[in-house]
C-alpha cells in the first residue's frame, strides 16, 4: 500500500507538519519581504509619498499573485491527492498542465497591465502627489509578473512533492537578493522607487528560474512533454481546486482598492490630509503579512498532508493535522497582537520618521485594525483544509468572509460614522465575524470527518464535480 512507503501516510503528524511547516513558514515570510524591504527603503530614500506609490501597485501585484497561487494550489490539491490513490500519471499531467497556463496567463496579465496601467492606477487610489512614483514603480513591477507567479505559485508544488526545503531556498535566494540590491540602487545609484522595482523584479527572477530547475528533479513523477499539452477538463478541475486561494486573493485586492479610496476621500477631510491614512494603512497591513505568512506556512504546509491522507481513506491523519495547525497558528497570532498592542511606535520607525500626525496615525493602524488578528488562524487553517480535501465552495466562501463579506461592507459603512478612523475599525470587525462563520464550517465538518475516519476507505477522485463531492 502507498501509505507503507509514502511518510504522509505513516510518519507522526507533528513531526510531518514541522518537516513542512518551518519551510513554508520561511518561505511565506521571506515573500513578504518583498514589499516590506522596499517600504523601508523607500521610506528612508524617497518619503512617504514614494510607499504610497507602492500601495497604489500593490493590488496589482496582488492580482498576478491571485492567478498564479490559483493554479498552484490547485494543482497542489489535486498533485496529492492523486499520490494519495496512486495515480503518478494524473499527477504529472496536472502539473504539466500547470506549467502551460501559467505561462499563457502571466503573459496575458503582464500585456494587459502595461497598456492600462495608469488608469488602473487612478482606480487604485493614486493622488496628483503619488501617480509619477506609482507609474515609475509600476511599469517595471508588471514586467516582472512571469517569473513572480511561475515561481510563486509552483513553490507549494514543490512543497508537496517531498521538497520543503528546496522550495524555501527558491525563494529566500530572490529575497536576499532583493535585499541586498534595494539599497544599492536607492542610495548608492540615487534611482528611487524604480531602483527598487528593479530590484524586486531581479530577486523575482533568481527565484523563478530555481523553481524552473526542479522541474526536472521531482521525486513522485515524471514529466514529459505529453504533459504539456493543454486538457481543458483537467485545467478546469485544477482551477477549481485553488479558486478559493485566487478569491482569496482578488478579494484582497478590491479591499485594497476600496481602502485606499476611502482614505485618501475621509483623510482629506481629517487633519492627517489624504497621502497619510493610506500610506500608513498600507505599511499596517504589509507589516501584519509578516505573522500571517506564519500562519499560512502552517496551513500550506499541512496541506500536502491533509490531501494525502483524506485521499487515502486516512481521514482521522488528516484530521489531526487540521487540529494540530489550528492550534499553532492560534498562538503565532496571540505573539503577533501582542507586539503590535505594545511596540507599534517601534514598528513604525523602521519606515522612516515623518510628520507628529504619520507617526500618531500610524500608530492608531496597528493598534486598531490589527485587535483581533488571534482569531485569524483558525479561519486561515479551516479554509485550506477545505482545500486540501476538495471542497473549494467551502473553501472559497470561508477565504472569502473576512475581506468580502465583512470586511469591505465595514469600510464602507463605519467611516460615515467615525470618519476616516472608522475605517481602523473594519479590521476587528472583519475578523470577528469570519472566525464565527469559520467556526460553524468547521465544526460540521470535523463531525462529517470523524464518521469517515470510522469507515477508513479511499477518496475516488471521480467523486468530484469540480472539487465538490456529489
Amino acid at each position: 500500500m502507498q501509505a507503507e512507503t509514502n511518510p504522509l501516510g505513516y510518519e507522526p503528524i507533528g513531526k510531518l507538519l514541522g518537516t513542512f511547516a518551518v519551510p513554508s513558514i520561511i518561505s511565506m515570510v521571506v515573500s513578504t519581504l518583498y514589499n516590506i524591504v522596499d517600504q523601508i527603503f523607500i521610506g528612508r530614500g524617497v518619503g512617504y509619498l514614494g510607499n504610497g506609490a507602492t500601495n497604489v501597485i500593490l493590488p496589482l501585484t496582488v492580482i498576478a499573485l491571485a492567478l498564479g497561487l490559483m493554479i498552484g494550489d490547485g494543482t497542489t490539491a489535486y498533485f496529492s491527492l492523486c499520490l494519495g490513490q496512486e495515480n503518478r500519471q494524473r499527477a504529472a499531467q496536472g502539473v504539466g498542465n500547470a506549467i502551460t497556463l501559467t505561462v499563457v496567463v502571466s503573459i496575458v496579465l503582464t500585456a494587459l497591465s502595461l497598456a492600462f496601467l495608469k488608469p488602473l492606477c487612478v482606480l487604485f487610489g493614486a493622488t496628483d502627489a503619488t501617480m509619477s512614483y506609482s507609474l515609475e514603480y509600476g511599469y517595471i513591477i508588471v514586467l516582472g509578473f512571469p517569473f513572480y507567479m511561475f515561481s510563486m505559485g509552483f513553490n507549494s508544488i514543490v512543497r508537496a512533492d517531498g521538497s520543503p526545503v528546496y522550495a524555501m531556498l527558491s525563494t529566500l535566494s530572490g529575497a536576499i537578493l532583493n535585499t541586498i540590491l534595494d539599497p544599492l540602487f536607492i542610495f548608492v545609484f540615487h534611482m528611487g522607487v524604480r531602483g527598487a522595482a528593479i530590484a524586486t523584479v531581479l530577486g523575482q527572477v533568481v527565484s523563478c528560474v530555481m523553481t524552473l530547475l526542479y522541474l526536472k528533479r521531482f521525486r513522485c513523477i515524471t514529466l514529459t512533454p505529453d504533459c504539456l499539452l493543454p486538457r481543458w477538463k483537467l485545467c478546469g478541475r485544477v482551477c477549481s481546486l485553488g479558486i478559493s486561494s485566487f478569491f482569496l486573493q482578488l478579494a484582497a485586492t478590491i479591499v485594497i482598492t476600496v481602502m485606499n479610496n476611502v482614505l485618501v476621500k475621509y483623510g482629506a477631510a481629517s487633519k492627517y490630509g489624504a497621502e497619510i491614512p493610506m500610506t500608513t494603512l498600507g505599511i499596517t497591513m504589509k507589516v501584519n503579512q509578516i505573522i500571517t505568512g506564519i500562519v499560512i506556512g502552517i496551513s500550506v504546509g499541512s496541506q500536502p498532508i491533509i490531501g494525502y491522507n483524506y485521499g487515502a481513506g486516512k481521514t482521522d491523519r488528516a484530521q489531526k493535522t487540521y487540529l494540530l495547525a489550528i492550534i499553532c497558528s492560534t498562538l503565532v497570532m496571540g505573539v503577533g497582537t501582542l507586539v503590535f498592542q505594545l511596540f507599534p511606535d517601534r514598528i513604525v520607525s523602521i519606515f522612516g520618521s515623518e510628520s507628529e500626525l504619520y507617526q500618531e496615525f500610524a500608530v492608531k493602524s496597528l493598534r486598531i485594525f490589527l485587535l483581533l488578528i488571534l482569531l485569524n488562524g483558525f479561519q486561515l487553517c479551516t479554509g485550506t483544509f477545505f482545500q486540501a480535501v476538495g471542497k473549494p465552495v467551502q473553501a472559497t466562501l470561508i477565504s472569502l468572509s473576512r475581506q468580502v463579506l465583512f470586511l469591505l461592507p465595514a469600510l464602507l459603512i463605519l467611516p460615515r460614522f467615525f470618519g476616516v478612523e472608522g475605517a481602523l475599525w473594519a479590521g476587528p470587525v472583519g475578523d470577528a465575524c469570519a472566525f464565527v462563520l469559520a467556526l460553524a464550517f468547521g465544526l460540521a465538518e470535523w463531525r462529517k470527518t470523524a464518521r469517515l475516519s470510522k469507515q477508513h476507505h479511499p477518496v475516488s477522485m471521480e467523486d468530484y464535480s469540480y472539487g465538490t463531492p456529489v
